[in-house]
This record gives C-alpha cells, structure tokens and sequence, in this order.
C-alpha cells in the first residue's frame, strides 16, 4: 500500500515542501496530495505592489505541478482529526470530502491580525492576502489628490507598503503610525538610510503612536491623539491559521503547532508544520519569526526529515539561522539590513538602488523556485521502507 502524503497550503513553504518530497520518494511507495483552495500561487510578498495597480505573472498550479506526481486537490480545508489522520475539505461547489493521511504537512501559513483593536476590521485594509490587496487597490483608485492614507505598522510590511504607496501615489497624503521608533530594530546605518527614503517620498512619521481604534476617516491613538485616513492599511502582525487550535495537537497560546527540530509535532509523530503554523527554535534558542525566510528553511527541513524517516536515510541537521532582512523602499530604493544568526542587527547594510535590485532579485528567486518547484533537485528518488521498525532503527544509526 502506498503511504499517504497530504500537504495543506499551497504558499512558498507548502509549494516547497512538496516539490521536495516528490524529487526524494519514488512514485510507486507514496501519493502526494496538495490541498489549497485557489488555482494560482499567490505571491505574499508582492501584495503591496499589487495594492497599487502593478500587475504579477499568473502562476497556476496545475503548471506547476505538471508532471511532477503532485495531485493537487483544489479544496478549502474545513477540519483536521490528527487522531484519525482525517482532513476534511469542502471544493468551491460545496462537495465535501475526507482525506485520509499517513503524513501530514501543515503549512495552512497565516493571514492579518487586527489584535481587537476597535474598528480595525470594518475600516482597515489588510495585504496579507490577494482578495485584500485589491480591495485596497480598489480604495486608493476612489481617492482623490490630497487625501489621507495611514499605514498602521513600523515593520517590514508596514514599511512595504507605506513607501510603495506613497511612490505610486505622490498625490496623495501618506503616513505612517508605528509603535515604537521608526526602524529601531535596525543598524544606524539602516536607520539613516530608511529615515531619508520616507522623507523623499513626503511620508508623514507618526512615532510612538499605537492605534488603539480605526473609524472610517481617522485612527485614535494611546496618546489621546486622531490621524486623518481616508484609508488604513493594518500592518501590524499576523494572526496563524485557526484549523491547528481545533485539534488535539499541541499548541502555543498564538495556534502555532510546537514541533521538534525537524519540524515534527511534538504531540503527533506524523504531522510536520512548517512556515508561520509552526513554533520553530531557530539560533540561540530563539523563536522563528513569522516570514517567507523562516518557511524557506521549515519547508526544507521537514521534507528532508520525511524522506528520511520512510526511507531509513540519515535526519537533517541543519540550522535554522538568519542572514539578513531585505526591504523594499518602493521600485527604486531598499533597504537590506545583515543580521546575526538570531535575527540581531549588525553594522553592516546595504542601501539604495543596489539594495532594491538586491531585494528584487531574492523575490523573483523565490518565485521562480516555487514555479518549478523540482528544478534543480537531485533526483534521488529512495524507496519506501516497508517495515516501519527497520526504517526506525535506520534513522536512529544515521542520528
């Protein structure tokens, strides 16, 4: 009988994951199921270029997939019973359906979060998803020259968004309300460079400033204080996806499933988590934060650890650390921050124009690699091992 992969979320980690697997096991052993509930690969980290009217390349996925032995199964994921192995999934007319699994790959990913903040999810926009992105492109398209827009967030996305509108948009009053201090987490360099972008493009720096309600034309602050919005544009954080808390797996106060260094649930052996649904130690002991930097590495290390323990290969270990952060400051300027394994701010960075090409470059990279997502790989395509104690032995050698 063959083992049953099931893979929940077609993002850049679940897109990964799978294409990995499907390079390292041999097709007559496994089935590989991808579940996502739209056709086309949505490309996160672009949505603000999207929000104001850029177009992106298509990328469906039966493209993508084409050949590979990935079945993608075009379903929104209604349920998981990780006691029963079951995934329950509902298509887009209404059919529903269990699907059975002998692994589970969790990358259901995250969406926006507006932390309970009054009137942030009647008034504000979101770009954590497409649908969202363009009802934002939709707004700034009705506004007319001189009216405000706030974006609510001091980091990456925030940061994002806020210079690509106001890039796009130089008719427009933009401003930015962050929490703490513009760029604080940054080098001084960074901070400079950063602080000169946002004043070339005319954006308004409300510091210090947590938005604490959102009303139709203006955001409240803690200080007692209103900014004018025609628009917002909440950018402060993610919220995971809500399936993991519904079940027995074991899960932080956030719904992010706690697994091992391989990226295995630490309550259910055959349920790997990857991406933002997974609480993941990375260098120094130290959470991953939620990005498409940490799922690149989640993604990776839980296929490598699957493939070895159904083949009786030998377990990754590689680390999961930082580089660096790259920022884009709209199409001409960027900013990329070089860290500390930890994700901690060293002197050095890189900025300007180079900087945006820099930025550029790692976004169609990582495009590129989820549109051909066996390219490149080693087939080495390992058989099944059928006698679950010998591949266990296998693995437990090789550790």
């Amino acid at each position: 009988m063959q083992h049953r992969i099931v893979v929940l979320g077609a993002g850049y980690t679940g897109v990964t994951a799978a294409g990995r697997l499907a390079k390292r096991l041999h097709r007559a052993d496994v089935t590989l199921t991808l579940v996502n509930a739209e056709p086309d690969f949505v490309e996160r980290v672009r949505m603000h270029q999207l929000a104001v009217g850029q177009e992106l390349k298509a990328r469906p996925f039966s493209e993508m997939f084409a050949g590979t032995g990935v079945d993608l199964k075009l379903a929104k994921v209604t349920g998981v019973d990780v006691d029963r192995r079951t995934v329950a999934v509902t298509d887009a007319s209404g059919t529903q359906e269990l699907l059975d699994y002998d692994t589970l790959v969790y990358a259901l990913g995250s969406g926006w979060q507006d932390h309970g903040v009054p009137g942030a999810a009647e008034h504000a926009h979101e770009i954590a998803s497409r649908p969202g992105a363009l009802r934002l492109r939709e707004s700034l398209a009705r506004l007319d020259v001189g009216q405000p827009v706030v974006v609510v967030g001091g980091g990456l996305t925030g940061l994002e968004a806020v210079t690509e509108i106001a890039e796009a948009r130089p008719d427009l009053d933009v401003a930015l309300a962050a929490r703490g201090a513009l760029g604080d987490w940054l080098s001084p360099k960074g901070s400079r460079h950063l602080r000169k972008v946002l004043d070339g493009l005319g954006i308004t720096v409300h510091e210090h400033a947590a938005v604490t309600a959102v009303a139709a034309d203006q955001v409240s602050t803690a200080e007692g204080g209103t900014i004018p919005a025609a628009v917002t544009v909440w950018t402060t954080g993610f919220a995971v996806h809500p399936i993991a808390r519904a079940t027995t797996l074991d899960v932080t106060d956030t719904g992010q499933i706690v697994v091992d260094g391989t990226m295995r649930s630490v309550s259910h052996p055959d349920v790997y988590a990857i991406g933002d649904a997974a609480m993941a130690m990375g260098a120094g002991d130290k959470p991953l934060r939620m990005s498409c930097a940490s799922g690149g590495f989640t993604a990776w290390q839980a296929a490598e650890a699957i493939t070895a323990r159904l083949t009786g290969g030998k377990l990754p270990n590689v680390p999961l650390r930082y580089f660096n952060q790259c920022i884009s400051l709209g199409r001409k300027e960027g900013l990329i921050q070089y860290v500390t394994a930890d994700d901690r701010a060293v002197r050095a960075a890189l900025t300007g124009r180079l900087a945006a090409v820099y930025k550029e470059l790692v976004c169609k990279g990582a495009a590129w690699s989820v549109a051909n997502p066996t390219f490149g790989i080693p087939v080495r395509r390992r058989r099944v091992v059928r006698d679950p104690d010998l591949a266990g032995a296998a693995v437990r050698a090789s550790a």
